[in-house]
């Protein structure tokens, strides 16, 4: 119970304060974006970001569905991946109609070297399934808090108002889906220390994007 009452706080302390410089500590991320990758590349290539946040939505709702087909013996982990899935085509359809709105066209996948290097922290042989899920499931906690952060940083200093009220609502659901992973993590891997496990993830991902923040993804 104190644990879902942390996790409810964390939610909203971040949505609520969107100009206050603890709210990213409250995702535990150890490294920061510079707010000047809105200001320098991703305002100068608004349909790259589009396009790419696209297919983010697009691979977010395909890993809620291999969560299913890999673990059906959670009920909890099924019934809250089905609604994810279609939640997450949702945010699809609503970036592909950003696209077709300014003119672009949706164009092939990018490549996300970003989330590619996180998938090496839960590659390893010899894992049980409960091991194995909780690796998976702090996967997705972490590109969700990635991603909070990013769409807080895009929200708050994009010129374009349209697109900045756009990414704090997505943010709101971000952070969301960050809470219900690490809650689902502590629920189903009972036999596994999930915040030291987390505390390794996190400072692996400081590694990782400290070498991000040049590129015109969301990731990037």
């Amino acid at each position: 119970m104190v644990r879902e009452y942390l996790l409810r706080d964390m939610y909203f302390f971040i949505l609520s304060a969107p100009l206050h410089p603890n709210a990213t500590n409250m995702l535990k991320l150890k490294m920061k974006t510079d707010p000047l990758w809105v200001k320098h590349i991703a305002e100068q290539n608004i349909e790259e970001i589009l396009i790419d946040h696209a297919y983010c939505e697009q691979k977010a709702a395909s890993s809620a569905i291999s969560l299913i087909i890999l673990f059906p013996e959670h009920p909890d982990l099924v019934s809250q991946m089905a609604d994810l899935a279609q939640e997450e085509m949702g945010h699809f359809r609503m970036v592909h109609k950003k696209i077709m709105d300014r003119g672009y066209t949706l164009g092939r996948e990018r490549k996300d070297s970003y989330v590619n290097e996180l998938v090496k922290f839960i590659k390893g042989k010899g894992k049980g399934r409960e091991e194995l899920l909780l690796d998976k499931l702090l996967f997705a906690a972490m590109v969700e808090a990635r991603s909070c952060e990013r769409f807080k940083v895009l929200s708050e200093n994009i010129a374009d108002e349209d697109l900045s009220t756009f990414y704090h609502k997505l943010m709101i659901s971000e952070a969301r889906h960050y809470t219900m992973f690490i809650r689902l993590a502590h629920n189903l891997c009972p036999n596994f220390d999930v915040d030291a496990r987390w505390a390794e993830f996190l400072e692996f991902e400081g590694e990782v994007i400290s070498r991000y923040g040049k590129s015109e993804t969301i990731h990037g």
